[in-house]
């Protein structure tokens, strides 16, 4: 990505001068990336220069660029401004672009106004709790742009099947540690054997499946513990997960390598379809096979939804 006038730019950041940032943007039609299933989705400081320079580079299938935790009260004018500043820079992208905002009693709906004229492809809201948030957020929020969400209130688990309106809820992202605080659970329970971890997640996936949005388990914090983030994949890969927060490169392509559907996924999958198709036309559509067993139409389902996922 060429950011013209770098040196300027890093100037203006350093002294948080606001007026002169404002004077930079200019909102430009973006081609918004509509993926459904992307599968690391890597978070990055929205006020530091350095990590949104990384943005065309790193490996990851989506970027959150994050207004929110980890950007200090004093700094989040900077990163609003940066973050549209970037997106304007951005006019199509294999990444999916989401920007995570504050929490709408702390700036969040005045964040989303200010950002629907740069298009990123997704808002991600945190600390939400019911209906009542979706509604407040769809009043402001441009009919283009992705509404993500963050579950990570007791209130938001409990609702969580109630939280889709009219389609527009399009992903949700599990905040465990928040969660577990709201619980009132020690963060000592997130362990990969926990049952009581193991009902969280089951939950969350069960509740975002039942809704149509996109299940992103949560951010492994200790980022440099490859081989504890290791297990956490094997376990939600397991349980049904296609897809998980990241604070860090290494983690984001351990994701994509954990995730990505093999060959023989893909070439078992073609071979149900076209045999069930075959089978079909002849009106029979349960029958049994030398090579997969028993194939009928739930088994010729999975099959489709593993192409279309590919």
């Amino acid at each position: 990505m060429f950011i013209p006038q770098l040196e300027n730019l890093e100037k203006l950041v350093h002294n948080k001068d606001l007026d002169a940032l404002d004077a930079l943007l200019s909102p430009t039609g973006r081609i918004q990336n509509r993926k459904s299933n992307f599968k690391s989705a890597l978070m990055l400081s929205a006020h530091n220069l350095k990590h949104l320079l990384k943005i065309d580079t790193v490996e990851s299938d989506c970027i959150v660029l994050n207004l929110e935790d980890g950007v200090s009260t004093q700094e989040k004018p900077v990163a609003l401004r940066l973050c549209a500043y970037f997106l304007s820079k951005i006019h199509q992208s294999p990444k999916k672009i989401v920007v995570r905002i504050n929490a709408l009693d702390e700036g969040g709906l005045d964040e989303i106004a200010f950002l629907n004229a740069y298009k990123p492809d997704a808002i991600r809201v945190p600390k939400i709790k019911d209906i009542n948030d979706i509604h407040k957020v769809l009043k402001v929020l441009d009919e283009n742009i992705e509404l993500h969400l963050s579950i990570e209130t007791k209130q938001a688990l409990n609702n969580l099947k109630q939280l889709q309106y009219n389609n527009k809820v399009k992903a949700v992202y599990l905040g465990i540690l928040d969660l577990l605080a709201d619980l009132g659970l020690s963060q000592d329970l997130l362990v990969p054997e926990n049952p009581t971890i193991h009902y969280i997640l089951a939950e969350f996936l069960l509740g975002a499946k039942s809704i149509g949005a996109h299940p992103v388990s949560f951010v492994y914090q200790d980022y440099q513990n490859m081989h504890e983030f290791q297990r956490w994949l094997a376990l939600e890969k397991m349980m049904g997960f296609t897809s998980k927060g990241c604070v860090s490169p290494m983690q984001a392509q351990e994701v994509i390598s954990c995730f990505e559907i093999k060959d023989i996924e893909i070439q078992k999958a073609k071979y149900i379809i076209e045999l069930f198709e075959k089978m079909r036309e002849q009106g029979i559509t349960g029958f049994a096979d030398e090579k997969y067993g028993f194939i009928d139409e739930p088994i010729y389902k999975g099959a489709l939804k593993i192409v279309q996922d590919r």
